[in-house]
C-alpha cells in the first residue's frame, strides 16, 4: 500500500533495500525505525488468561464462554459492521477499523485458548485412571515415559531422612485391573519408584542422581514400560497429572517399547558431556551438565540451596540465555535485533538468509530435544523460531511481536504452560530485558557507566524487578543479593556454555577433545558455583517476605517505590553512596557491628543454643572464634547461619551425640569455611545411612573421626568436658540410636551444663547408675532430652535440679514436643525452661557467681538483658 499524498515518501520496501544492497547476503543495516508493535501483546494475554481459568472450569461453562467470544467477535467483524468500518475509516482515519479488528482477535484468541484447554483438562479426568486412584487400586499399566527420570531431594523428617525416590512424567497407554479389565486410554500421570541411595564424591554429601544404581534412573522420553503399581489421588495443586503411580518396592521397569531414535541420540548425547565431566572438581562435575542441558542429576542440595538463595536457579533450568547465546553465534546478538538482519557466524560464512534461517530451525529442534521442552526452552525456541522465519523472509526482526507470538502459540498448543511458574518466570525476564533493561541501560550510560556493565547491570536489575514478586509467591523470601551475583555470574555463563556445548557435541566422535573442552569449560562453571557459594554464605543474603500472591502484590508495591525513589536518587551521588553502603552493611552484618545494633551474640557467650528448628545444635565457646559443636541439627544453612553470627572460624571438635538426621544432616554447614580439628560420635553407627553419610563428610575433608566413651574427660580453652554416656563395651545393646546418644558434663567459667542428647528413660535410669552419674548434682543448666518430649526419667530432673533447661524444638513440630508434662516438672523444680521453637537462639553468659544470662537472637539490643539477670539459687525472668 503506497501514501500518495502530497509531501508524503515512504521508505522502500524490505526487498527493495536488500536487492539495491549489492549484496547477495542482503543490506547489514537497513533503516528501520518506528514504535515498538504491541498488536499481538493483548492477544498473547487474553490467551493466557483465559487457559489458566478454563483449565479448572467446567466444560459446560468452558463451552459457553468459547460460543461468547466467537459470537461477539463475529458482530465485530460481519459485513455491515465492516462496511460502515471502512467508510468511517476513509473520513477520519483507520484507527477505529483497527480498533474492531483488534478487539475481535482477543476474543477470538481468548476463545480458542479455552477450548484448547477445555480439551488438555479433559486428559486429565477421560478413562478409569482418576476413579482407580480414588480407590488405590492395584493395577498393571503400560506407560510411555515422557520426561528425564529426577530424583527427589533429600529431605530430614523428624529423626531420619526420608528415602530418595526417582520421579518419571509418563502416559498411562493400557491399565488392567486385579479383575482382569483392560482399557486403553491416554491419561497423564506420576510416577515413582525407589532409587538405590547413591554415593557421592562431593563434599556437600549425596547428590540426588549422583549414581547410576538405581535402573529407573536410566529410562528415556519415549520409552514404553509395562509396570505393576497402586495409584494413588495427585495433591491438590497437581492439576495436570491424574494420579500417582506408587511402584512397588525393588521391582525393575519392565521395557515393552524402546524409546525412539531422536530420544536415544539426545540421550547418548547427554550421557556422553556427564562422561566428559568426570574428571573435573566436584562443583564444575555438578553444574556443567546442568548449565548446559539442565540435567542437574549430580547437583548436591546444599550447592543447589545456594543458587536458589542467589536467584541463580534459572542458569540450572536451561533457561533461554542458553538458547540466545548459541543463536547469537550464529545470527548475531538479540540486542542489534532492531536494526540488523545479518550478524554472527552466517554472514562471515557466506551462508544465505534462507540458508540461515533452516539452520537455525534445526538448532533450535536440537536444543528443544536435548535439553527437553521445559517451559523456558519451549519459550525460548519459540522465540528464536519466529526470528528466524523473520530472517527467511527479509522482515524485520521485532523480538517483542516475537515475544508475545510464541506466548499466543505455546499456550494454545500447551495450555498448561499458562499455571506454569516457569512459564510466567522466564517471560516475564524476557519481557524486562527488551522493554526495561535498554531504557536503564541508557540511563547508567548517561551518567557515565561504562557500556558493557550498564547493559549487564540493567539486565540483572530488570529482570530480578519483574519476577522477584514471583519468586517470593513461591519462596516467601527475598534475595538482597541476587543482582550482583547475577551480574558477577553472567560474564561466565557466555563462555561455560558454548564450551559445554562443544563437549557435548565432540564426546560421541572425540572424547579427548570433550574432556579437554569441558576442562576448559570447569573455569568459568566453577566461576559461578563460587558466586553462588558466597553469596549464599552472607549472614543477609535475604529477608523474610509474606508468602502467596499478597506478598508477591506487596513486593510488586514495594518494587514499584524502590524504582522511583532510585530514579531520584541517581541524581544525588552522595544519597546513593550512602544508600549503597547501608545495603552493604545490612547483607555483609560485620559482627562488631551487628552486636551494637541487635545485641547478638552478647558479650561473654559460654553457650548457644542455634535454632536450627526440629532438632539439635549448640555451640560452646573456647573464646577468640573458636568453638566446640554439639550436633548439627537438621539444615545445613541454618547450622552455617549460626556459627556465622558468632563469628566461629575454628572447630577443634564436633561431637554428635547419635546419627539421627536431625542431628547430623546439617554437618555440611558447621563444616563449611571452617577449620575442624575432629569429628567424634557413638559407637552405635545406626541409622546406617546417616553414619555412612558423616564419614563420607570426613573423609571428603580429610577429618579424622573418633569414638565417644565414657570417662573420657578432654579441655579446649576455658572449656572442659566429661562423657557420661555410653559406656565402654561390653555394655547393654542399646534399644535405638537415642539411648546411645553421648552424653556431656560440661563446665565453664565456673558453670556447669548437662548434655543428654536424646536418651530416653532406660538409658536415663542406666545413666544414673554408674560411678559417674551417681555422683551427678544440682547443675547451672540442662539441655533437656529429645527435645523435651514426654519421655523423661523423674529421678533424674530431679538430681540434674537445672536452673535454666534449654529445649531445642521447631516451631508446629508434628510431635508435640515439648511436652506440657516435662515444661511443668522443670518449672516445679525451680528452672527456667526456654525453648527455641518460642524464644528463638538462646545465648548462656555469665560465671556462677554473678547469675546466669539469657537473649534471644531475635531479642534486638539490651533493653531486656538486665530483666533476665538473677543471682545465684534462683530462677530468671523472662525477656518478652
Amino acid at each position: 500500500m503506497t501514501d500518495t499524498r502530497p509531501g508524503t515518501a515512504l521508505p522502500p520496501p524490505r526487498a527493495a533495500v536488500h536487492a539495491a544492497s549489492g549484496n547477495r547476503l542482503g543490506a547489514a543495516h537497513p533503516r528501520q525505525e518506528g514504535p515498538a508493535d504491541l498488536r499481538l501483546v493483548p492477544p498473547a494475554l487474553a490467551a493466557w488468561a483465559a487457559a489458566a481459568l478454563a483449565l479448572g472450569a467446567p466444560p459446560s461453562w468452558a463451552a459457553f464462554a468459547v460460543a461468547l467470544c466467537v459470537a461477539a467477535a463475529g458482530m465485530l467483524v460481519l459485513p455491515g459492521a465492516m462496511g460502515r468500518a471502512r467508510r468511517q475509516a476513509h473520513l477520519a482515519g483507520s484507527g477505529h477499523a483497527w480498533g474492531r479488528l483488534s478487539v475481535a482477535a482477543v476474543l477470538l484468541c481468548a476463545g480458542a485458548s479455552t477450548a484448547s484447554a477445555v480439551l488438555h483438562g479433559a486428559d486429565v479426568r477421560r478413562g478409569p485412571v482418576p476413579a482407580l486412584a480414588a480407590r488405590y487400586a492395584e493395577v498393571t499399566a503400560e506407560l510411555e515415559v515422557s520426561s528425564d527420570p529426577r530424583l527427589t531431594r533429600p529431605r530430614v523428617t523428624g529423626d531420619h531422612v526420608a528415602p530418595t525416590s526417582v520421579v518419571i512424567d509418563a502416559r498411562v497407554l493400557r491399565v488392567t485391573t486385579a479383575g482382569g479389565t483392560e482399557t486403553s486410554t491416554r491419561t497423564p500421570v506420576l510416577l515413582i519408584a525407589d532409587a538405590i541411595p547413591p554415593t557421592s564424591r562431593e563434599p556437600d554429601g549425596p547428590a540426588p542422581g549422583s549414581g547410576t544404581g538405581s535402573p529407573w534412573q536410566a529410562l528415556l522420553p519415549s520409552t514404553r514400560l509395562r509396570v505393576q503399581a497402586r495409584l494413588a489421588p495427585p495433591l491438590a495443586d497437581s492439576g495436570q497429572i491424574a494420579a500417582v503411580l506408587r511402584v512397588s518396592r525393588g521391582a525393575a521397569p519392565h521395557v515393552v517399547g524402546a524409546p525412539s531414535g531422536l530420544q536415544r541420540f539426545a540421550g547418548e548425547l547427554r550421557a556422553g558431556l556427564r562422561e566428559a565431566t568426570d574428571g573435573l572438581p566436584p562443583d564444575a562435575r555438578a553444574l556443567l551438565p546442568g548449565l548446559v542441558v539442565g540435567d542437574t542429576s549430580r547437583v548436591p542440595a546444599v550447592l543447589h540451596d545456594a543458587f536458589r538463595a542467589t536467584d541463580l536457579t534459572h542458569l540450572l533450568a536451561v533457561s533461554g540465555a542458553n538458547f540466545t547465546i548459541l543463536l547469537a553465534l550464529l545470527i548475531g546478538p538479540p540486542g542489534r535485533a532492531h536494526r540488523a538482519e545479518r550478524g554472527g557466524l552466517a554472514p562471515r560464512l557466506g551462508i544465505p538468509l534462507r540458508a540461515t534461517a533452516l539452520l537455525g530451525g534445526t538448532l533450535a529442534l536440537g536444543f528443544v530435544i536435548v535439553c527437553r521442552p521445559d517451559p523456558s526452552v519451549l519459550r525460548a525456541a519459540a522465540c528464536g523460531g519466529i526470528a528466524l522465519l523473520a530472517i527467511g523472509t527479509g522482515r524485520r526482526r521485532s523480538l517483542i511481536p516475537a515475544l508475545a507470538a510464541a506466548v499466543l502459540l505455546l499456550v494454545l498448543y500447551d495450555p498448561w504452560l499458562s499455571r506454569s511458574y516457569g512459564f510466567l518466570l522466564s517471560v516475564l525476564a524476557t519481557g524486562a530485558l527488551l522493554t526495561i533493561a535498554p531504557r536503564w541501560s541508557a540511563a547508567l550510560r548517561s551518567r557515565g557507566v561504562p557500556p558493557r556493565l550498564a547493559e549487564a547491570l540493567a539486565a540483572a536489575a530488570a529482570a530480578q524487578a519483574v519476577c522477584a514478586p514471583v519468586v517470593a509467591v513461591l519462596a516467601a523470601r527475598v534475595s538482597l543479593v541476587a543482582v550482583p551475583c547475577n551480574l558477577l555470574a553472567e560474564f561466565a555463563v557466555a563462555p561455560a556454555t558454548v564450551l559445554g556445548f562443544a563437549a557435548l557435541a565432540t564426546a560421541p566422535v572425540a572424547m579427548p577433545l570433550a574432556k579437554a573442552l569441558a576442562w576448559c569449560a570447569s573455569w568459568p562453571t566453577g566461576w559461578i558455583a563460587t558466586i553462588a557459594r558466597t553469596g549464599a554464605a552472607l549472614p543477609g543474603n535475604g529477608v523474610d517476605w509474606p508468602g502467596g500472591w499478597s506478598g508477591g502484590f506487596l513486593l510488586a508495591l514495594a518494587t514499584g517505590v524502590v524504582v522511583l525513589v532510585g530514579r531520584r536518587m541517581v541524581r544525588h551521588p552522595w544519597w546513593s553512596t550512602a544508600c549503597a553502603l547501608l545495603l552493604l552493611i545490612v547483607v555483609m552484618q560485620p559482627p562488631s557491628l551487628t552486636r551494637v545494633i541487635t545485641g547478638w551474640p552478647p558479650p561473654g557467650w559460654r553457650l548457644v543454643m542455634c535454632d536450627v528448628g526440629q532438632g539439635d545444635a549448640a555451640v560452646l565457646s573456647t573464646g577468640g572464634g573458636s568453638a566446640v559443636v554439639v550436633d548439627a541439627g537438621p539444615d545445613p544453612v541454618l547450622a552455617d547461619r549460626c556459627l556465622r553470627s558468632l563469628g566461629i572460624t575454628r572447630i577443634p571438635l564436633v561431637l554428635l551425640t547419635h546419627f539421627h538426621a536431625d542431628h547430623v544432616a546439617g554437618l555440611p554447614g558447621v563444616l563449611r569455611g571452617r577449620s575442624v580439628g575432629a569429628i567424634e560420635t557413638t559407637g552405635f553407627q545406626e541409622p546406617l545411612d546417616q553414619a555412612e553419610f558423616v564419614r563420607r563428610q570426613a573423609a571428603a575433608r580429610r577429618i579424622q573421626v573418633t569414638r565417644a566413651v565414657a570417662g573420657e574427660l578432654r579441655r579446649a580453652g576455658p572449656l572442659e568436658w566429661q562423657v557420661l554416656w555410653p559406656p565402654p563395651r561390653p555394655a547393654p545393646v542399646p534399644e535405638g540410636p537415642n539411648d546411645a546418644s553421648v552424653t556431656l558434663l560440661v563446665r565453664t567459667a565456673g558453670l556447669t551444663m548437662l548434655f543428654l542428647g536424646d536418651l530416653e528413660p532406660p538409658a536415663q535410669r542406666e545413666l544414673l547408675r554408674t560411678p559417674a552419674g551417681a555422683r551427678l548434682a544440682r547443675v547451672d543448666v540442662l539441655k533437656v532430652a529429645h527435645h523435651g518430649s514426654a519421655y523423661q526419667d523423674p529421678e533424674l530432673l530431679r538430681r540434674a535440679a537445672p536452673r535454666l533447661a534449654l529445649i531445642s524444638c521447631g516451631e508446629d513440630n508434628p510431635y508435640g514436643h515439648p511436652s506440657p508434662s516435662t515444661v511443668a516438672a522443670l518449672q516445679s523444680g525451680g528452672a527456667t525452661v526456654l525453648r527455641t521453637d518460642r524464644d528463638g537462639a538462646l545465648a548462656v553468659m555469665g560465671a556462677a557467681e554473678e547469675g546466669l544470662l539469657w537473649a534471644a537472637a531475635d531479642a534486638g539490643p539490651t533493653t531486656g538483658r538486665e530483666a533476665a539477670r538473677a543471682p545465684p539459687g534462683q530462677g530468671l525472668g523472662r525477656e518478652d
